[in-house]
């Protein structure tokens, strides 16, 4: 039996999409083997800039973020689609190159840990996104129900090498040779993703996923992003959503900084355990997707992906709010950063398979790197005044249980919009607030 046939046999896909499967997988790998070795390093940053100023650091990636956005937009609107990953990937190289050097030359500098701090906050969302953005545009709604789950467990086998890579490189090359490896890594995902373009542009397709539509640029201007997301009920929910799953996170990580600085006052310490506890999510985040997250899906819809996690987060803040220790953190990080890489952001990329081509790279874009940055940078001032104020962790964990309340609320509204514009997809080139999306 062929190795096609084996894929296709043991997870329930046909034989024809083990190769996208693979490569789809493989492309996620490299991505994110190369973020999640440099995410222990942000972390790390994020704490030599100053556990108390975190909330200005995430301000200061929403407004580069908000500087990023018309870049990102004019090239979406110029460069066929087929290019803007190799653009945007290309780009990301050489800002790591240069953040390598900059820490060859002045490693304790703190406003270069800073300012990469804020960079590469800013380049984790964008270079997810648009390989998302590719994945959505290539396979339709049914075949994204089947697959989208195993590629993105390619994502959690490079969150989970990432890290080791990072815990084991960090001493001999250091945090700038960490750093030219993560360059290398999205030059050989601009080669992956070509490979993805030729599969698709074997298959029979319609005019959407053709390798004609896809050769040519989107059209429409660099703020297009904003603006459908504003006409359109259904984007403005997955807005809300997309906030809501921000500003949990949000509350967390900045618990999760001030014990880790308590407890672990050298930078190469606080790197490793930053990876250690990234080696556990993602090895909990790949057994979910291998055998749970496609099953489930197909039995019990998309709704099981959008409530399920927001509503163990609310629980896991209750028991926070009783229980204020590193250790409650640590376990309740884990589990909603493993159901978020499992079960939500499988989800939550489904949505869009059912809106048109524009709104898949720039509406997209702009949920999920602007809107997703500005609740970080919101709820970064909130949980800040109301640590002043209070004086008391279990009120902030309170706080937060209610809002990861709110998230599971508007998953489960989400779901059931899905379902109903996926019976009546709206055509290309529809205005994507019509009345599909408004029933």
């Amino acid at each position: 039996m062929s190795l096609s046939a084996r894929i296709a046999r043991t997870f329930g896909i046909t034989e024809d999409e083990s190769r996208p499967v693979l490569i789809g997988a493989t492309l996620f790998f490299v991505m994110f083997a190369g973020y999640f070795m440099l995410r222990p390093v942000r972390e790390t940053m994020g704490v030599a800039g100053g556990v108390d100023n975190l909330q200005w650091l995430f301000t200061g990636t929403f407004l580069a973020t908000l500087a990023a956005m018309p870049l990102f937009g004019w090239i979406a609107s110029k460069v066929p689609r087929r290019r803007i990953l190799p653009w945007t990937f290309g780009f990301f190289a050489v800002n790591l190159a240069l953040f390598a050097i900059a820490f060859q030359r002045d490693p304790e500098n703190a406003w270069i840990a800073r300012t990469f701090y804020i960079w590469i906050s800013v380049f984790n969302l964008i270079a997810i996104s648009v390989i998302w953005s590719v994945c959505v545009d290539l396979f339709p709604s049914a075949q994204a129900k089947r697959l989208f789950a195993l590629m993105a467990a390619g994502a959690s086998i490079g969150g989970l090498v990432g890290p080791l890579l990072g815990i084991a490189l960090v001493g001999p090359i250091g945090h700038a040779g960490l750093l030219w490896l993560a360059a290398a890594f999205l030059v050989v995902g601009i080669f992956i993703a070509r490979h993805l373009q030729r599969w698709r542009d074997a298959q029979p397709a319609g005019e959407n996923l053709s390798a004609q539509a896809r050769a040519r640029p989107l059209g429409g201007h660099p703020f297009a992003g904003i603006t459908t997301v504003m006409r359109s009920p259904y984007l403005l929910s997955i807005s809300l959503f997309v906030l809501l799953l921000a500003s949990v996170t949000t509350f967390l990580y900045f618990e999760q900084a001030r014990l880790v600085e308590m407890k672990f006052p050298d930078r190469a310490d606080q790197t490793r355990v930053f990876g250690t506890i990234d080696v556990i999510v993602q090895s909990l985040t790949i057994l979910s997707q291998v055998f749970i997250t496609g099953r489930l899906v197909q039995r019990l819809g998309m709704a099981a992906l959008l409530v399920a996690v927001p509503v163990v987060t609310m629980l896991g803040f209750v028991w926070l709010a009783f229980a204020p220790t590193f250790a409650v953190l640590a376990v309740v990080m884990v589990v909603r950063r493993a159901g978020e890489y499992a079960f939500v952001r499988p989800g939550r990329e489904m949505l869009f398979t059912v809106v048109p081509t524009e709104a898949k790279y720039k509406a997209k874009n702009f949920i999920d790197s602007v809107v997703y940055r500005g609740a970080d940078a919101v709820s970064g001032w909130a949980k800040a005044l109301v640590d002043m104020l209070a004086q008391q962790p279990a009120i902030a964990a309170l706080l937060g249980a209610a809002i990861a309340l709110a998230w599971a609320l508007t998953g489960a509204g989400l779901a059931r919009a899905q379902a109903r514009v996926e019976k009546e997809p709206l055509p290309e080139g529809l205005d994507v607030a019509g009345e599909g999306l408004r029933r």
